[in-house]
């Protein structure tokens, strides 16, 4: 018989430490009145706002410029049937100040989709929540 240990809530700063190990987490925003969910590589700014890195000409720059969206990663042991889950929901916006482009140029992720140019996301952290699984064990 399995014993369930149940979840736990994480605070602001283990939700952000544990977003600094995933390359990758996805983007919930809306498409055509339709929810839609985009796999993407990210970093997390000085600010914890979310960066993202894409091509000028991708859809998801128009769909999310302005619009309030959520950002999502995650981390899974399927053995221990452990793992965590982070979201964070906040206003994207384009980059569009020169010098924070330069910036994020810099240090910011790049797209692993090949592209002679590139724009920058970034998604404010106005809300952070996180839970995690704390697996379950055998129980004789």
């Amino acid at each position: 018989m399995l014993q369930n240990d149940g979840f736990r809530a994480l605070d602001r700063q283990e939700c952000l430490l544990l977003m600094t190990k995933v390359p990758v987490g996805r983007v919930v925003y809306t498409r055509q009145a339709l929810p839609a969910v985009l796999p993407i590589n990210f970093s997390l700014d000085a600010d914890a706002a979310v960066l993202l890195c894409t091509s000028p000409t991708s859809d998801l720059v128009d769909a999310i410029d302005g619009a309030v969206v959520a950002f999502e990663a995650d981390g899974f042991d399927a053995a221990t049937r452990s793992g965590w889950s982070v979201v964070v929901t906040g206003r994207a916006s384009v980059v569009t100040d020169p010098a924070e482009r330069e910036r994020l140029a810099r240090y910011s992720p790049h797209s692993w989709m090949p592209s002679r140019d590139r724009v920058f996301v970034r998604i404010e952290c106005e809300m952070i929540t996180g839970r995690e699984l704390m697996g379950s064990r055998a129980t004789p």
